[in-house]
């Protein structure tokens, strides 16, 4: 009886890595649909396809999983976003999914997972130090920092009643509805004199 081949190191890897992804994508959609104590790491490993021992191979631990899909996607935003588009751009990410459910669910997880855990309070209190460096030019202002963090209080009370809380008729309101009001008052908060 012939067996069959091993696979190459170069196979391995690109299993690994898929394998790797599809856990990030999993608990990236699970923490945004339950929140961090309603997840557990057997609901990621099935829907993501793969061994639970594989999770905490690759990430150490739950917590480390949040803090990675955190990273991954508020921080990938935040540094591919210029400054003046980052709002919009997180409130769109907010208020709208991709059809084939990729899209940037971070404000989600963030919502449904403060406060969980050393490793991913880190993650959290840096993404949100990041963002709020990002806003606080763009006043121009000596208080472009606590401009910054109306900005994005605004922006966690929207995710929180549309996403969390389901209040209507923000939930079921139309993106576009959405950010045409809130961006044309945000737009005084830059602007308002010091």
């Amino acid at each position: 009886m012939e067996s069959a081949p091993a696979p190459s190191p170069g196979e391995r890897r690109r299993d690994a890595a898929a394998t790797r992804r599809r856990l990030l994508e999993a608990a990236r959609d699970l923490f945004a649909e339950r929140g961090y104590e309603g997840t557990t790491v057997r609901s990621i490993a099935e829907r993501a396809g793969a061994n639970q021992a594989l999770l905490f191979r690759y990430f150490g631990s739950k917590q480390g999983l949040l803090a990675q899909v955190i990273a991954q996607g508020g921080l990938e935003q935040l540094r591919a976003t210029p400054p003046e588009e980052l709002f919009e751009t997180a409130l769109r990410s907010m208020l709208t999914r991709s059809a084939d459910g990729t899209g940037n669910r971070s404000l989600e997880v963030y919502l449904r997972s403060i406060g969980r855990g050393d490793e991913a309070a880190g993650t959290l209190r840096e993404l949100g130090e990041e963002y709020q460096g990002a806003l606080a030019g763009l006043s121009g202002t000596a208080d472009g920092a606590l401009r910054a963090d109306l900005a994005m209080a605004w922006l966690l009370g929207i995710g929180l009643m549309r996403t969390v809380v389901h209040r209507e008729p923000l939930a079921g309101a139309e993106p576009d509805e959405v950010c045409r009001l809130v961006l044309g008052t945000l737009a005084h908060l830059w602007s308002a004199p010091e």
